[in-house]
């Protein structure tokens, strides 16, 4: 386990291991611990192609600023004099027991950011302990990832085989959650990746899961490495569906017998749907605005998403997070824990492993700190009253 984690130090330990390295050794953090500046940074390290892929969203960029401006719109009102020395930051999420209510968001084709792509962000996920969630657009197999705890993204595809044999290869592989996006039928319009007529997966990149699979290998006339186009062909041919329904929802609750979750919720009807279906979680999210133009932004849908199923439904939440202060107003909104996406693709191009490894580590220090200053020793004591509107 972690530091962090009940009995074993405190995330926010990590803002003095800097001020020491920085005092006696007389170095400096290579990567800024300014996670908003992270992008900036970045920017000099990602091809173009990469960048805009990466950064932009859909449309005019109007939920995207959205997601970022919501968190400027509530304002923590911290507690003096309460005894916060030891933090305990420590859950339990759908049986999986974690250091800190933060998760590694599901992010394809990571290798536009390092060539390492996603076996590097999962083992900085495992080094801190924390929970790696595997894209189905990923450029690593499922067999590939080596992390101690690990969910699975599913991109639903057209094509039942396929979907089914995924379910089977995630289960075997020990991937203990199953996370259903729902918003993502098809591409969002993205101006960013249109104007350069750049879309990775018809290079075949982000397709691993696909190309490894033997349901998917059976539809092909000559195996991927003879006919690569026409396997990039039939990946695209099943991969919009935005022909799914609730009733749909029966076929993985009888192929997966662990924890689903609905990810994508933005609409109070949703989640009751949601929780009247039978799945265990939803993670409120607009993919980061990235699929709807001028949608709500997530952390506006979070608060009453959270009093209408909170207590039938565990509710984690993703979109605008970029520090551990924002992290913090999620959970107190509702949340249980936070995913995190974007910024670690940020580290990961800057450093590979490392890159995302200090990313998080200033992350959850950042929350561990803000925790403290505000005069509380765990996370579960947030909540509205720790809040107001600015």
């Amino acid at each position: 386990m972690a530091v962090g984690a009940s009995g074993m130090g405190n995330f926010g330990d990590h803002q003095l291991g800097i001020y020491l390295q920085g005092m006696l050794q007389g170095t400096r953090p290579e990567i800024t611990t300014d996670l908003g500046r992270l992008e900036s940074q970045a920017a000099g390290k990602l091809s173009a192609e990469a960048m805009g892929y990466i950064v932009p969203s859909a449309g005019s960029g109007a939920t995207a600023r959205a997601n970022l401006a919501a968190f400027d719109r509530w304002r923590l009102v911290p507690r003096m004099l309460r005894g916060s020395t030891e933090r305990d930051l420590s859950c339990t999420i759908l049986g999986t027991p974690m250091p800190a209510p933060v998760l590694i968001a599901p992010i394809g084709v990571q290798t536009l950011a390092h060539p390492d792509g996603e076996l590097a962000t999962a083992r900085a996920a495992d080094a801190l302990g924390l929970t790696y969630t595997h894209s189905t657009q990923a450029s690593h197999a499922f067999e590939q990832i080596e992390a101690s705890s690990k969910w699975y993204q599913l991109y639903w595809p057209t094509d039942r085989d396929v979907c089914l044999s995924f379910l089977q290869r995630a289960k075997a592989g020990g991937y203990g959650v199953l996370v259903v996006t729902l918003d993502t039928g098809t591409l969002g319009w993205r101006p960013a990746d249109l104007d350069r007529g750049f879309l990775p997966f018809l290079k075949g990149e982000g397709l691993a899961n696909y190309f490894s699979d033997p349901a998917f290998q059976a539809k092909l006339v000559k195996p991927v490495a003879e006919d690569p186009a026409a396997a990039v062909m039939h990946w695209a041919q099943m991969f919009p569906n935005v022909g799914l329904s609730w009733d749909e929802l029966s076929f993985l609750r009888d192929n997966w017998d662990a924890p689903i979750v609905l990810k994508g919720i933005t609409s109070v009807d949703d989640a009751k749907l949601a929780a009247e279906n039978g799945v265990d979680g939803i993670v409120v999210s607009n993919h980061g605005g990235r699929q709807v133009d001028g949608a709500i932004a997530s952390l506006d849908a979070l608060p009453a998403i959270a009093e209408a199923v909170g207590e039938q439904l565990t509710v984690l939440f993703d979109s605008g997070v970029r520090t551990g202060a924002d992290a913090a107003k999620a959970l107190a909104l509702g949340a249980k824990a936070v995913l995190l996406g974007r910024p670690l693709m940020y580290g990961l191009a800057l450093a590979g492993q490392a890159g995302v490894e200090h990313v998080l580590r200033c992350f959850l220090a950042e929350l561990d700190l803000t925790l403290a200053l505000s005069g509380y020793a765990n996370h579960r004591e947030l909540n509205r009253d720790s809040l107001v509107r600015a």
